[in-house]
């Protein structure tokens, strides 16, 4: 243990709010979203949709929701979505494409997560007739999660939305980490706004907020979302205290994210893994046993994940300190 604390490399999403953040929550301006009155949520709407130049955004209170929202917005029933094989809406929203939107899916592997054009081509499917399922959308996940918080190229995307034009399909961007590729590469985030139809982003991963997503898309888009949103239960009444902190998180804790980036490849470093394919702040690391190792290291006061019988991962973030990344390297290293 570092200090007698335990130091928490799980998930970027077990951060707490700072004390700052807790203030702005608890001076916010309220009203009852459903009916559409609470100022906060939108302000965070209409500022979100702003970062990425698209015409509107939905508060939604997960990740998952604003994917799911997202998709079935470019996506019809008995339609697909082309993704990447580890891709989060295919492996870790538990089915719910399939389940609530009637959405299918088909992948190409990458093993970095990265955009694959001839993939794509090979894959994409027209509309022929009664006999087959058309291609409506290909969605890509920026950063990719299960592919260690990889960037993707903003090339590769600009390709990609001239690849999605010719064929007039659509481009969902899952950005639940948009703001650590922003941070990493320094493309402007109304670069990546522009090659998406729609897009998805987090603030409770990088940004330290207790809660909450925006589904970005057309003024359209988002009114329908909005409908499906309360349809599946997720109408919220006074939730500009949440909403604030997603406000407090973009102006405080967007630049900081280059921190995590760095303590990253430090861990990565003590691991055996090559810090350059460390994009930004997830490291990827094989081990023989995966459950055991994340066990000892668990017993010496480091929380890390299996992501695999021989995958770990780890994730700096908000409350990781430098002192805390060179302690769990420390001890990682001797495990």
């Amino acid at each position: 243990m570092h200090n007698g604390l335990v130091i928490d490399l799980r998930s970027d999403t077990v951060t707490r709010p700072t004390q700052a953040m807790r203030a702005a929550m608890a001076d916010a301006e309220v009203g009852d979203d459903v009916y559409g009155e609470d100022p906060t949520v939108r302000d965070l709407e209409g500022r979100v949709a702003g970062l990425f130049a698209h015409e509107a955004a939905l508060f939604t209170p997960t990740g998952s929701l604003a994917n799911v929202l997202a998709v079935r917005s470019v996506v019809g029933p008995g339609q697909e979505v082309l993704c990447e094989s580890a891709a989060h809406i295919a492996r870790a929203e538990l089915g719910a494409h399939g389940a609530i939107s009637g959405v299918t899916m088909r992948t190409w592997h990458h093993p970095r997560g990265q955009i694959d054009l001839a993939q794509i081509g090979t894959l994409f499917a027209p509309d022929l007739g009664p006999f087959f399922v058309p291609t409506a959308a290909i969605a890509v996940e920026n950063t990719h999660n299960f592919a260690g918080g990889a960037v993707l190229p903003l090339d590769d995307l600009r390709a990609l939305r001239g690849f999605a034009d010719e064929r007039e399909v659509a481009i969902h961007l899952d950005g639940a980490r948009i703001w650590n590729a922003h941070v990493a590469t320094g493309t402007p985030l109304a670069e990546y706004g522009a090659v998406a139809d729609v897009l998805a982003v987090c603030l409770s991963k990088g940004l330290g907020a207790p809660v909450g997503s925006l589904m970005v898309g057309t003024s359209e888009a988002i009114e329908e979302a909005r409908v499906w949103r309360k349809r599946l239960g997720a109408g919220m009444r006074q939730v500009g205290v949440l909403a604030a902190a997603g406000l407090y998180a973009l102006d405080h804790h967007i630049e900081r994210l280059a921190d995590d980036h760095a303590h990253a490849a430090l861990l990565a470093e003590s691991l055996g893994v090559d810090p350059a394919g460390v994009d930004t702040n997830i490291v990827v690391a094989e081990r023989s046993d995966a459950p055991a190792y994340v066990a000892r290291a668990r017993d010496a006061g480091v929380l890390v994940s299996a992501v695999g019988p021989t995958t770990v991962r780890l994730v700096t973030h908000l409350d990781v300190t430098r002192a805390d990344a060179e302690a769990a390297a420390r001890i990682l290293a001797g495990l």
